[in-house]
């Protein structure tokens, strides 16, 4: 049977709704994924590692794909990691739940950057903790503030094990921590015993020289946990990344039930990897997926622009994500609607908010769509808002009010 068949089970997680640019989704457009490649490398860990690859792996990751990474992440960030402080995951989401599942307890509070990734906070809810968003201003994260709310809890009794943010390319501003906020804050987790749990997904993505440091690379050891995925550099179905941590939480990790049960994580994927990246299939793809998302960057800003010209947003510099401000008093939630009936969705502020804020944001993702189709939607979300504010309904704006 066909896997498009109308009767067939899905095999995908998302499917753009017909006739709507679903600027909602953080997705990379299928047609961009190295299909031909990643089946080359395939068949090279086959051949090169035989039924190796295919047995239950080493508990850290294969010596392969973990001596690849230390030396990638010494070409890419301000510090290389010994081999021993790296850990392969199933991906960036799930290193965070054997993260929160290995220094979280029932009842704990978690700290959260705000705005940050939505689904991050299911992830870490799982664990029974109550979420509380860190202090912040106009330029992120404010470390001394941070610090205070750490204290504050503390003598409330409250367990707080760490903070979670994506300082790099954020998801969902684009935005990066700029490096004194960055120095900074691994002073406060380095003084209060906070661990800093960094998502750094979005490091190679940068279209405007390179990315910063990681806060990991700056860190004294145990200060910081780094997460990071394949998802975005190659392809998410891989369902493969990595973590690098202090020896103690690698040990830690390498020693749960279900590792010593069946070995490393995604073992064959793991080795497949180290494959791609030796034939150098990884850099060529990363160049032209770079390419294609800094010109779909460069489509989607002059669009809002020019159709959207009462917004306010800044062009990031990397990432996927372009984070706009709406006018007042439109609300983000309120122009859904109108958004959608005229062919157009996006996700509201909100969404990225573990308390109220947001709805005066809205976030675009510019991965999925070409530009022709990014500029149309655009298009569609002018004539949305102009709805809307014709509208005189709570959350926009009447003819009165301008």
């Amino acid at each position: 049977m066909s896997p498009t068949a109308s009767n067939a089970l899905p095999i995908v997680q998302f499917h753009s709704r017909p006739e709507t640019v679903d600027l909602s989704w953080g997705h990379p457009d299928p047609t961009t994924l190295p299909v031909r490649e990643w089946a080359e490398a395939c068949v090279g860990a086959l051949r090169r590692y035989g039924g190796s690859a295919l047995t239950y792996g080493y508990a850290n990751g294969p010596a392969p794909l973990v001596e690849w990474l230390a030396e990638r992440l010494g070409h890419t960030d301000g510090r290389a990691p010994d081999p021993s402080r790296i850990f392969v995951t199933a991906g960036a989401s799930h290193a965070l739940d054997l993260v929160a599942g290995l220094l979280c307890r029932r009842g704990d509070t978690v700290l959260v950057d705000a705005p940050t990734y939505h689904l991050a906070f299911r992830v870490l809810a799982d664990h029974g903790v109550t979420l509380v968003p860190t202090p912040s201003d106009r330029d992120g994260i404010d470390p001394a503030a941070t610090r205070d709310l750490v204290a504050h809890l503390r003598r409330d009794g409250r367990r707080v094990p760490l903070l979670y943010l994506v300082p790099t390319f954020g998801n969902p501003t684009g935005w990066s921590l700029g490096s004194t906020r960055r120095a900074e804050l691994v002073a406060v987790a380095e003084q209060t015993g906070l661990v800093l749990v960094e998502d750094d997904t979005y490091r190679e993505l940068a279209y405007d020289g390179t990315a910063p440091p990681s806060l990991y690379s700056a860190a004294e050891d145990g200060a910081v946990i780094r997460l990071g995925s394949f998802a975005k550099t190659v392809a998410p179905g891989l369902r493969l990344g990595w973590l690098t941590a202090a020896p103690p939480v690698i040990t830690a990790l390498a020693r749960r039930g279900y590792i010593d049960s069946g070995g490393g994580v995604n073992h064959a994927n793991a080795l497949s990897m180290a494959e791609f990246a030796r034939a150098g299939a990884y850099e060529h793809h990363l160049e032209r997926i770079r390419d294609r998302y800094r010109g779909q960057r460069d489509a989607l800003v002059p669009a809002v622009r020019h159709h959207l010209p009462e917004v306010a947003f800044d062009t990031p510099a990397g990432g996927w994500f372009l984070w706009l401000r709406l006018p007042a008093p439109v609300s983000a939630t309120a122009l859904l609607p109108y958004a959608e009936a005229s062919g157009v969705s996006y996700l509201p502020g909100t969404h990225f908010f573990v308390t109220d804020g947001g709805d005066d944001h809205l976030r675009l993702s510019f991965s999925l769509f070409a530009p022709d189709l990014l500029e149309e939607g655009v298009r569609r979300l002018a004539r949305a808002m102009t709805h809307l504010t014709a509208s005189g309904e709570p959350g926009g704006s009447s003819a009165d009010d301008s």
